[in-house]
């Protein structure tokens, strides 16, 4: 059978524990290098993925996007089964899909979904360790609900952002954030058109600290419109985040 140059899209869920982040690096091992190796176990030469997104270390991913432009003859709907053979129990290749060859998994973004987990107990559970943000001092819901309403619209959130970014604009739009709690855990979920460094997991630090009484939900927009970093809550540990979808 021919091979034909395809730009495959691959859907995929990975847990970021061991891991340092998405981005292929020198001196560290990213879920970027393992499924590019993979890659070139299957396909027989040397190839790049680019991804829709980075994620940081032990940060998890229900659903990130990457392309891999490669000739091949394998059908599409294949190709997850044949390169999860080469990959390892916490890496998965859920779904692929061809799309054109213009087609560019960050740029073409809609919508992307984040999930951010706290574990709202005593004592913590060591089988939650790496899934959830362990907080003993019990935080109040409704105040972290209504505060999470701010998030919503457009905004400059140059005040959520961590120093290393290099982006043109710091303005993001915001469809939805949702706080809801479940027995005891407290899970955070928004939906932007795109984040910023570390944005996601600053809004996360910003609710503790307002589920901890430290911030009042009325104060909200007055953080944000400050656009100071100094003036939204810490940087929340990246093992409570999950990467849900992306939409196009």
């Amino acid at each position: 059978m021919k091979k034909v140059l395809k730009n495959i899209m691959l859907t995929i869920a990975y847990d970021g524990t061991h891991y340092h982040g998405w981005q292929r690096q020198e001196n560290a091992l990213g879920i970027q290098q393992v499924i590019e190796e993979a890659c070139e176990k299957l396909f027989g030469s040397t190839l790049s993925i680019t991804g829709a997104g980075r994620t940081d270390a032990k940060v998890h991913a229900l659903g990130q996007v990457a392309t891999l432009q490669v000739a091949t003859s394998i059908p599409t709907e294949r190709i997850p089964y044949a390169l999860n053979t080469y990959l390892p129990e916490d890496i998965v290749i859920h779904k692929a899909e061809e799309k054109p060859l213009h087609f560019h998994p960050r740029y073409d973004a809609k919508k992307k979904t984040y999930r951010y987990q706290i574990l709202n107990e005593s004592f913590s559970i060591p089988q939650m360790r790496h899934y959830t943000n362990f907080i003993s001092q019990t935080l109040n819901i409704e105040d972290m609900q209504e505060a999470g309403k701010y998030f919503c619209g457009t905004h400059d959130f140059v005040g959520f952002c961590s120093t290393g970014s290099s982006v043109v604009s710091t303005t993001r739009t915001i469809m939805a954030c949702s706080v809801t709690k479940k027995e005891s855990v407290i899970t955070m979920e928004v939906v932007g058109n795109g984040f910023l460094y570390n944005m996601v997991r600053i809004m996360a630090g910003t609710l503790i600290e307002v589920g901890k009484g430290k911030i009042h939900p009325l104060q909200m927009p007055e953080i944000i419109q400050s656009k100071d970093r100094k003036q939204a809550g810490p940087t929340a540990p990246p093992q409570g985040l999950t990467l849900v979808k992306i939409e196009y």
